[in-house]
């Protein structure tokens, strides 16, 4: 499954998986790719971004993207599902309700972020909601290759999604419940007095010898979690 992501701009991480960190706000997206199926984990911040990955997977693979997986309500992850048609979506229990019910929540979230007006209002129109919830854990079969999409939060939000990719090495998607290239942002969803034991349940899927996918900034090791997982705890007074 040799595929040329460097060509566009992508990061292999492993056989059939890659992620690309998007400009702006340096949010990742990540690729897996199987005989039958392609997941994508998040989506981006605007449909035109969408379409950028679409067009991007497309010209990689050869295949459209058949699974997209969304690891919390924020707009830089879930603005540019609605370009991927045909495309079943999964995210964690309670997520479709907050997405059904903030729409104006999340157009004004984009706007300030600086996201266009127009691209904001017209991505919260079609915004796709999961079609499948998450609760505990859930094996996708992707022709060749099994994903776990894992329900770990909450903690940066009330529905944080992880995907365990089984390899050599092991590649965990982690969504903004890591941040490397800045401090773990919590804002008014966040729920930090669960955010440490959030991660220690991404740790327990990946393991000491996974590689770790922050939702922004470079590729991580366990050890690095564990630190931003003791910072936290002492951030927020939790043991």
């Amino acid at each position: 499954m040799d595929i040329g992501w460097e060509d566009f701009r992508w990061e292999r991480l492993a056989d059939g998986v890659g992620r690309r960190r998007l400009p702006v706000w340096d949010a990742t997206v990540g690729l897996v790719v199987g005989e039958e199926g392609v997941l994508l984990y998040d989506t981006g911040s605007t449909l035109r971004e969408g379409a950028e990955l679409r067009s991007q997977i497309q010209a990689m693979t050869g295949r459209r993207v058949t699974h997209i997986a969304l690891s919390h309500p924020h707009f830089d992850h879930v603005l540019g599902s609605a370009v991927f048609s045909g495309a079943r979506v999964y995210g964690a229990v309670g997520v479709d309700r907050v997405l059904r019910a903030d729409r104006e929540g999340l157009r004004l979230d984009a706007v300030r972020q600086g996201v266009s007006e127009h691209d904001a209002v017209e991505a919260v129109d079609v915004l796709v909601l999961p079609h499948h919830l998450v609760s505990g854990e859930w094996t996708l079969d992707l022709g060749g290759r099994q994903v776990l999409l894992a329900n770990v939060g909450p903690g940066h939000t009330g529905h944080d999604l992880a995907v365990l990719v089984p390899g050599s090495p092991e590649v965990v998607f982690c969504g903004d419940l890591v941040e490397e290239s800045g401090e773990p942002q919590a804002g008014p969803d966040a729920i930090p007095s669960r955010w440490p034991a959030a991660l220690d349940r991404l740790m327990a899927l990946g393991g000491e010898e996974a590689v770790y996918v922050p939702g922004h900034g470079a590729v991580v090791d366990a050890a690095f979690v564990r630190t931003q997982r003791d910072e936290l705890a002492r951030r927020f007074a939790v043991s």
